[in-house]
């Protein structure tokens, strides 16, 4: 192996000698769990020093200080270089922690996962997420700014830093973000490109060799390039200065980097960038550093000591910043009330009260989508951290809200984000948006689309984020628009998915329920699908109802027959219901607008609304994945659906009270002649994580 030469460094020796440190704990860590990524952070490590010891304020003592700069590895593969960095100055994450990379049970999980390390922003690893959840987190710092800071009480006014590669880049996501982050002309988002030019398939030049700075000049964006970091960082330094004075757009820098710097013989390959080095290479590597190639984890006591002062700085700030806020608590207390309620996610006893409460023949049966709207506006009066927008269908999703005007550049104090047709960047901004705090984001679109957000949903349920999704025309009965606007295993997907509440309302007590469940519930991302059609009003629903996930719509005295229906289907089994029963069936019917919501109950409650030995019809227009737990026969999609009027299509797929008033009876016969009914209740339900405490 041909040894490297150490080439001349501008700058002190304490300097490099502390970035080579952070490339060299950064590739211990993937050596020591012998999975991991350690090129990223050797190539990115002169950013990391520069960012944590001269850029970011920001206070170990308190890892959700509110007006700490924020820091997104958008590449999170690279999380080996974080990781070093949180422990150099001083987070609660120990050198051991770091020697469990990639264990189980440990702080230092494979991708950044922010409900694990502190001092970890939001998850990232899926490409293109990161820099999409920064632009939410330098969204919401403008938001917040305007509402709160006063003349000579700045109380919001950090910066968002995000380190990204080639890959993020090359993700649609990050193309939908960046440039509505232009358009807003975000100028407290710093964005450093870590340009190394490769990916897992090899150099960059295999699938990807558009002009990044005249496509991000394009977005609005303020562009500079570095050509190296390798022999000093002071051309990054100007750049990021030049990039804070910059105020009225978001920058990025592009910054040439070597993967895997230093590395005997890997260094700007892809063999640098998704597996350990090798001992004989990190001890070369450690060796061209001017490090001892026989130490692992090891961290001189000079450099301990310049990352503890650079923390020390940040406690200071942060320690004026208090003092501030002392004062400012006095001056505006109104306000500092306020934030401190917001940023608690704490919710005032009388707002959920404020929801409306359908009348049965008073008030005038509306889509689910209508009563979707006077539920969204009803709080937003009370709840002004509630802030969020749709993908272009504003009219479609009825989720303007009256009460403010639009975030833009010029009216950063507007609640409400145009978004434009960028349904996956406006789920990843949202996840941005509640991560920063103080604020409770929504977004919209049809629910057919999310599909298109699917990735960043899934971060939301990840990351514990009580994101609310409004999701209208969420069925087939949209009608004219045909089947590749119609939903159909859709709902099935995301109920499949762990930590997430899907309600299907069915009237306006139903709506009203889904929205007070989404608003408590803070670590639990809501799906609230809406009807784009009027749906009958339900005599027997209540909000005290809803709120249990499913419970008895209409009952009859000994049912022969249960029916399940949600959404605009529950009015179809009210009529079938009423024929059965007269006919001779005495049915019940169930409304289960939440699925998730109702497991929660004792298992007492579940049996009484569905008592599990009695036949039982499901009827969704929808996918019958998923509903043979609670129904032993469905009604339900199998297939696409087709274009033409949404009446007309529910009557051709079964969903009419004649096609349920058929099935009904044929079920009910169809056990009189094979025997007794199975009981849905009567089986047993394992839980199979052995060592919980483990797991995060």
């Amino acid at each position: 192996m041909t040894k490297k030469q150490i080439p001349a460094y501008n700058g002190d020796a304490l300097e490099l000698k502390c970035i080579n440190t952070i490339r060299a704990v950064s590739a211990d860590q993937p050596q020591a769990a012998n999975s991991g990524h350690p090129g990223a952070p050797m190539g990115c490590a002169p950013m990391a020093h520069l960012l944590w010891k001269e850029v970011m304020k920001y206070a170990p003592s308190d890892p959700h200080w509110m007006n700490r700069d924020r820091f997104v590895l958008s590449n999170g593969h690279a999380c080996a270089l974080q990781y070093t960095m949180l422990n150099l100055t001083g987070y609660d994450l120990s050198i051991d922690e770091l020697k469990h990379f990639r264990k189980l049970g440990s702080r230092t999980p494979g991708h950044p996962e922010c409900f694990v390390t502190p001092g970890i922003e939001v998850c990232t690893g899926p490409l293109g997420q990161g820099i999409s959840n920064a632009v939410g987190l330098a969204i919401a710092e403008r938001h917040m700014a305007a509402t709160f800071n006063e003349p000579g009480y700045q109380i919001f006014d950090n910066f968002t830093y995000v380190i990204c590669g080639d890959g993020c880049l090359q993700e649609g996501i990050a193309s939908e973000a960046c440039s509505l982050a232009g358009h807003l002309g975000l100028g407290k988002l710093i964005v450093l490109y870590d340009d190394n030019q490769i990916t897992i398939d090899g150099s960059t030049n295999l699938s990807f060799s558009e002009d990044v700075n005249k496509r991000f000049e394009g977005y609005g964006w303020h562009v500079q390039t570095v050509d190296s970091v390798t022999d000093g960082i002071e051309d990054l330094r100007e750049a990021v200065k030049d990039a804070q004075a910059t105020a009225n757009k978001p920058s990025i820098i592009k910054i040439r980097t070597a993967i895997g710097y230093g590395s005997p013989s890997k260094e700007g390959t892809a063999d640098a960038h998704g597996a350990p080095l090798g001992a004989d290479d990190l001890a070369g590597a450690k060796e061209f550093y001017g490090l001892d190639p026989t130490k692992s984890f090891h961290i001189d006591e000079d450099v301990k000591q310049v990352y503890l002062d650079s923390a020390a700085k940040g406690e200071e700030v942060r320690n004026a910043w208090m003092t501030l806020f002392s004062e400012y608590e006095v001056k505006f207390m109104e306000k500092a009330d306020e934030l401190k309620r917001r940023i608690a996610l704490e919710i005032p006893p009388n707002a959920l009260q404020k929801l409306p409460r359908f009348e049965y023949g008073k008030d005038k049966p509306l889509a689910t989508r209508k009563y979707s709207e006077q539920c969204l506006n009803a709080l937003a009066d009370e709840l002004p951290e509630i802030m969020g927008g749709s993908a272009d269908l504003t009219p479609s999703n009825l989720t303007a809200l009256k009460n403010s005007g639009d975030f833009q550049k010029d009216t950063p104090e507007g609640r409400y984000i145009r978004y434009g047709v960028r349904e996956h960047a406006m789920v990843a901004i949202s996840n941005g948006i509640f991560a920063y705090g103080g604020i409770r984001p929504f977004c919209a679109t049809f629910l057919i689309f999310s599909g298109y957000a699917m990735g960043a949903i899934r971060l939301s349920a990840l990351s514990k984020f009580g994101v609310i999704f409004i999701m209208t025309h969420d069925s087939i009965g949209l009608g004219e628009d045909g089947p590749t606007h119609q939903p159909i295993e859709t709902l099935e997907s995301l109920r499949a998915m762990p930590n997430i509440n899907v309600y299907r309302p069915a009237d306006a007590n139903e709506m009203s329920a889904a929205y007070s469940l989404a608003m408590l519930s803070i670590s639990t991302p809501s799906v609230i699908c809406c009807s784009r059609s009027t749906v009958p009003a339900l005599e027997g629903s209540s909000i005290d109802k809803a709120l249990k996930g499913a419970y008895i719509c209409v009952e009859v005295e000994n049912p022969a027959l249960v029916l399940i229906g949600t959404g605009s289907e529950v009015g179809i089994c009210v009529e079938a219901a009423a024929e059965l029963t007269s006919s001779g069936i005495p049915t019940r019917v169930v409304s289960m607008p939440c699925q998730e919501i109702f497991l929660e109950q004792t298992s007492e409650y579940q049996r009484s609304v569905l008592p599990g030995n009695v036949p039982t019809l499901s009827v969704e227009a929808s996918s019958v994945h998923g509903w043979a737990r609670y129904s032993h026969a469905q009604i339900g999609m199998t297939r696409f659906g087709a274009s033409g009027e949404g009446e007309a299509l529910f009557k051709a797929f079964g969903f009419s009270k004649e096609n349920v008033v058929n099935k009904g009876q044929a079920l009910v016969e169809f056990y009189k002649n094979v025997g007794p009914v199975p009981d849905l209740n009567n089986r047993p339900v394992f839980y199979n994580i052995i060592n919980p405490k483990v797991l995060h």
